[in-house]
């Protein structure tokens, strides 16, 4: 590709804050980025005003039921797709050079699909992808030649020490996920029953949804991230790890057999690893601002508390064992932190749940998406009736 070229790409996921970032990188860089899809689940109000915004020509609205009231927003000459097969008719535009998938849950997988099938680079936001179906994704995007770009910044700051190179070469000794330890990094185990929905949306560092800011607090979100690098650098699980890491200033790091590690750092905006995803593999001086270092005073290491918080131990058990686990370790937790943010089980009961729908899984290959998705599915209901009755 030429450092020159443009870049043209389309957004799923675009309501939600991978999506506006995304927009805010694009708005800034119009000379190597342009937006030309965008697609949202339900948010029209929002989705019309990015797409009067990008001056797309295509938009895709998840909720069908809601394509009138977005007509009535947009210009005669926008195209609205929608429900699952509007995401997939975007995703798979002849014009598109990139598809970015910001989207929660499963609904990103069958996109994702025909994106890297209609030879699409794929910019991957979406944790569920590569958890449920690293095997597949993977395999594809060998098959069909392109490229899997990790967004999220811990996985982009590997792939940048790496240079790129995703084949977990011998050279590299282990893979060191850096972790924030969210709101409760200090906080004694036995205070952990008491912690409120509130209290664990209150991230120390970063700006995220709700989902992913409790699954900070859990770390199930860096056990989602073990599993998403198992596949993004076709590495073993036993040579991942994680390093608490309260600044967020590195983003990870790699070490190399040799002894010598190469981090990367930056300041804890989403926009940098966004920005490299889509101009890779060149550097573009944009208006994100660099690290002051006298300013940072410190960085600090500790240890993950495993037994106060066992959820990476439970994603390198489905990480290891690999198959359909990894989809139910994904699906068990949704539902427990919707769970826990209507406060129907306590903090602790998110693993808690999680590991009793693993230990009542009968593991499958994952071999198919029809596989993963029934996986999913049998782990959302089992979950359910591991609840306590509302």
């Amino acid at each position: 590709m030429s450092a020159l070229r443009k870049r043209r790409v389309v957004l799923l996921g675009s309501t939600g804050s991978i999506g506006t970032s995304t927009l805010k990188v694009a708005r800034e860089l119009p000379g190597q980025i342009e937006i030309i899809a965008l697609a949202a689940s339900s948010n029209i109000e929002k989705l019309a005003a990015q797409a009067r915004e990008t001056g797309v020509r295509h938009v895709a609205i998840h909720d069908a039921s809601k394509e009138a009231a977005l007509r009535a927003l947009l210009p005669a000459k926008v195209t609205i797709h929608t429900g699952a097969a509007g995401l997939t008719e975007i995703a798979t535009l002849a014009e598109a050079d990139i598809v970015l998938i910001a989207i929660v849950g499963t609904a990103g997988l069958h996109p994702a699909l025909a994106a890297i099938e209609a030879g699409k680079d794929l910019a991957i936001a979406s944790k569920e992808i590569l958890v449920m179906a690293g095997e597949i994704i993977t395999s594809a995007a060998r098959r069909n030649g392109v490229n899997l770009l990790p967004v999220d910044s811990e996985h982009n700051a590997i792939f940048q020490c790496l240079d790129g190179h995703r084949d977990g070469e011998a050279g590299v000794s282990r893979l060191i996920l850096t972790a924030s330890g969210g709101p409760f990094r200090t906080l004694p185990a036995d205070q952990l029953t008491n912690v409120t929905p509130r209290q664990a949306l209150n991230h120390p560092t970063w700006d995220m949804g709700p989902k992913i800011t409790i699954d900070s607090a859990t770390l199930f979100n860096k056990g989602l991230e073990m599993i998403e690098a198992r596949w993004l650098f076709n590495i073993g699980m036993e040579r991942i790890d994680v390093v608490v890491h309260p600044q967020s200033i590195i983003h990870s790091m790699v070490e190399f057999t040799d002894g010598s590690v190469l981090a990367q750092l930056s300041r804890t905006d989403m926009c940098f690893p966004i920005q490299y995803a889509l101009t890779w593999p060149s550097r573009v001086r944009g208006t994100l601002k660099p690290l002051d270092f006298p300013a940072l005073a410190k960085l600090e290491f500790e240890a993950p508390r495993d037994a106060d918080f066992p959820a990476l131990g439970l994603a390198r058990r489905a990480g290891l064992a690999g198959g359909t686990l990894p989809a139910v370790f994904n699906a068990a937790n949704e539902v427990a932190v919707e769970a826990f943010r209507a406060s129907q089980i306590p903090f602790p009961g998110i693993w808690q749940c999680v590991a009793a729908v693993m230990d009542g899984h009968h593991l499958q290959p994952s071999s198919s998406l029809e596989a993963v998705v029934s996986a999913d599915q049998w782990a959302r209901q089992a979950a359910a009736e591991w609840l306590p009755n509302p």
